[in-house]
């Protein structure tokens, strides 16, 4: 089937002075863009559980940014920026944060034509200890390039990261990394290493909202999706169904999955992360129900939601996804998506309600809001920009309201 949308028809205007810079002092005082269908108010974020659905359930992905960017040298001085963007070897985010001495990545190099061959480096001190950190090439993979990371510190790569690592915040904020987004570029909840950015619609809530909204009856579980450097690529051409969607790899537990056919017609997405991984879910589902495979044996293609049968609700995909789990002995499913959900007749089958920030022009991030509240996109992106809301990712937030999306 042939698919084809225009780009151009998913832009706008944003000025420079409408993307926040920095975050604001405190978490929970953004602005909040209300849309309940067709009709937009404005809030604090902090009131979120004045406006939420009754019944609603929280979805947060859970997922933890690294300290991906390495600032390393050549002999010669030449300075090479290293993004390390997924483990290769060994290629389980766990065991590639655990390994001491040696792995490989899939990075990213900055100035990489003055890295031809040999070694980068750092030479930095651990409890008075002279140590090293060494990186090589290991072949040419064009845009992404494997690198093999040796150091002599007894350290974890993870802990490597740590001490040596830059947080890697959006391009888009034309600024380095300071001390404030260490901790402001991460949520509350964040648990599992391996994301290189952060979901931000999470960015807003405090520990202090959380309590309020769990002693107000308010249910929430979690997922773990690590967010891609892709997410910041722009659709460069006209036709945004030939744009390649990055691959990004999520996990969920079988207590969530149980929970969330409990809670199946109130469950709230967290970001677009936690609807991406909520989502491919029936993908996964489908494929059992259909043939038997394992839900895991490959990654969520870009259309393959497109493709399921309109019968095969949320509801059965739970189900079927909780029984495998059930009969596998599976406390955890982990897969990877490259999901694209667009104003193509997308049928929403797990996600009701969404919280989420305010999007690039253009991107496959506002195509999957105007996949949800159709041409209203406009409306809402209008109201924000003539009320003074503050854009991407340390921007305000919104909350997505249709009682019914073509879905559930």
């Amino acid at each position: 089937m042939e698919r084809h949308i225009d780009i151009n028809d998913f832009d706008y205007a944003l000025p420079d002075e409408r993307i926040a810079k920095f975050p604001l002092a405190e978490r929970s005082a953004s602005k909040l863009l209300v849309y309940r269908d067709g009709e937009i108010s404005e809030r604090h974020f902090r009131d979120l559980g004045d406006v939420l659905p009754a019944g609603a359930m929280l979805v947060f992905n859970n997922t933890k940014v690294i300290r991906a960017r390495i600032i390393m040298h050549k002999a010669s001085g030449a300075r090479i920026e290293v993004f390390c963007l997924e483990p290769h070897a060994p290629a389980d985010y766990e065991r590639a944060f655990a390994v001491k001495g040696a792995c490989e990545w899939s990075c990213i190099v900055g100035n990489l034509k003055k890295w031809k061959e040999g070694a980068v480096g750092i030479d930095f001190e651990l409890d008075g200890t002279p140590q090293q950190l060494r990186a090589y090439r290991i072949g040419d993979g064009g845009r992404e390039q494997t690198v093999r990371f040796e150091w002599s510190a007894d350290l974890t790569f993870g802990e490597l990261l740590e001490h040596l690592g830059k947080i890697p915040i959006p391009p888009y904020l034309n600024r380095d990394s300071e001390e404030i987004d260490y901790t402001r570029y991460q949520t509350v909840y964040s648990k599992f290493e391996g994301s290189v950015a952060a979901p931000t619609a999470g960015l807003h809530f405090t520990p202090e909202l959380l309590a309020s909204l769990h002693d107000t009856g308010t249910e929430s579980d979690e997922v773990t999706l690590h967010v891609g450097a892709g997410t910041f690529l722009p659709v460069k051409d006209d036709d945004a169904c030939r744009h390649a969607m990055h691959t990004e790899h999520f996990e969920i537990r079988r207590t969530t999955v149980g929970h969330l056919l409990h809670k199946w017609g109130y469950i709230t997405a967290v970001g677009t992360t936690s609807v991406r991984t909520l989502e491919s879910l029936t993908a996964l589902a489908w494929r059992i129900r259909r043939d038997g495979s394992p839900a895991a044996e490959r990654v969520v293609g870009q259309w393959e939601l497109y493709d399921l049968p309109a019968t095969f609700t949320g509801r059965d995909a739970l189900e079927t996804l909780l029984e495998y789990m059930q009969r596998n002995g599976l406390d955890t499913l982990k897969a990877a998506t490259q999901i694209m959900i667009a104003p193509l007749g997308y049928r929403w089958r797990i996600v009701r309600w969404i919280i989420t920030n305010f999007h690039q022009p253009k991107s496959t991030l506002l195509l999957l809001v105007a996949a949800y509240a159709g041409d209203d996109w406009h409306r809402i992106y209008d109201y924000a920009l003539g009320h003074d809301f503050r854009f991407l990712s340390y921007g305000d937030s919104s909350l997505l309201i249709a009682e019914n999306p073509q879905s559930i």
